[in-house]
């Protein structure tokens, strides 16, 4: 590093280059870690001698994890009275009853983001719920809406890793009158997050949401980001969902996405928002672009979207046969704060036409805000 002392830039150059190259080498690192946890697909059961019936006996009967309560393991197909359980993905699952609980510890890098994946089903009560924690964050996941007809969802939920390790909670608060009623779990996977900054091409951060939770890849329903999520532990970095109900992010491999290869969709009409607070100039005019789409998941009709910059709205209306394809659309406001809320939602609710059973909605994304210069060119 001698080199740097002369004067020239060689030795900043060379710092640079230092810096660049760890952070490659810890993105790689960071990658390998994208998946299924151990046995995070429940494949793996218990003895025969720790099964009494469907019920796990013993704490650590499931390998890889540590169980509490009334904890079943369930193959797929299985009946419980006239209802059939289904497994979606593999041939197992597990169900958590009432105060059950699963536990994995795992490795992590102290101070990183990551995001938890996992697939759920309700089995008896309509008013169930899950917490989700990894001290000492915590999250209460409800599960009343289904969004898919095939009776499973997929969900997220982020934390910041305080230690060199994180213990992985999932835990089901309900007392129902049946000790063994409560959510199948399955599939659960994990994601580090690599929170994107502001660029002079975009003022709004993860504006494409290429940045965000774990897909199943052999899943095609996307993934739930919960109700009521903040933006400091977001699965989707940078963004909140301030509603009462979920929005979906869907991937190109599995639904038509307008650019790149994650988007947006707002699944439950005015109940299913997604916000950014920008830092913007007062007086200063700013365009806010964007598209709107449908996934080629059968969502047709009249479709409106509503985007939100400080106090300004746009609707944009867009008529999907649900096959695919999109629009783009153009909000021009002057900001009146040095902090900008910018919001959509869907003005209406939609069903898709090949199954009448499941929540869908107009697409969003390639999000971007840029300042206008002086000559009104942005």
């Amino acid at each position: 590093m001698g080199g740097s002392r002369g004067g020239g830039g060689g030795g900043e150059v060379i710092s640079l280059l230092l810096v660049l190259l760890v952070l490659a080498t810890c993105h790689s690192a960071f990658a390998i870690r994208d998946g299924l946890l151990r046995n995070g697909n429940f494949e793996l059961g218990p003895n025969a001698t720790s099964l009494k019936g469907t019920e796990v006996l013993g704490r650590f009967a499931i390998p890889e994890w540590e169980i509490s309560g009334f904890v079943e393991y369930i193959k797929s197909g299985q009946k419980q009275g006239d209802m059939l359980l289904v497994v979606p993905e593999g041939a197992f699952a597990v169900r958590l009853g009432n105060e059950a609980s699963i536990k994995q510890r795992f490795k992590v890098i102290k101070g990183m983001y990551y995001s938890l994946t996992f697939s759920a089903a309700r089995t008896c009560a309509q008013e169930e719920k899950l917490n989700i924690s990894v001290a000492p964050d915590s999250g209460v996941l409800p599960m009343q809406t289904m969004y898919s007809s095939n009776g499973w969802d997929s969900y997220a939920w982020a934390f910041q890793a305080e230690y060199g390790y994180a213990d992985i909670l999932i835990h089901n608060p309900g007392v129902e009158e049946d000790p063994a009623c409560g959510p199948l779990i399955d599939s659960i996977a994990i994601r580090a997050l690599f929170p994107p900054r502001p660029t002079n091409k975009n003022i709004l951060k993860n504006g494409g949401w290429e940045e965000g939770p774990y897909i199943l890849p052999n899943t095609s329903w996307g993934v739930l980001i919960p109700p009521n999520i903040e933006d400091d532990h977001s699965p989707l970095p940078g963004w909140m969902v301030e509603s009462l109900k979920a929005v979906k992010y869907i991937d190109s491999d599995h639904f038509s996405v307008p650019q790149g290869k994650r988007a947006v969709e707002l699944v439950a009409g005015k109940e299913s928002a997604i916000a950014q607070v920008a830092r913007t100039i007062p007086g200063k005019a700013y365009t806010l672009t964007f598209a709107v789409g449908d996934a080629s998941n059968a969502c047709a009709g009249s479709m409106l979207v509503e985007a939100f910059a400080g106090r300004d709205t746009l609707k944009v209306p867009y008529t999907s046969n649900g096959k695919g394809g999109f629009k783009r659309a153009v909000l021009r406001f002057v900001a009146v704060s040095t902090r900008t809320r910018v919001m959509f939602y869907s003005s209406f609710y939609h069903m898709r036409s090949d199954d009448f059973s499941s929540l869908c909605g107009p697409v969003i994304d390639d999000v971007k805000l840029l300042s206008v210069r002086g000559n009104g060119r942005v």
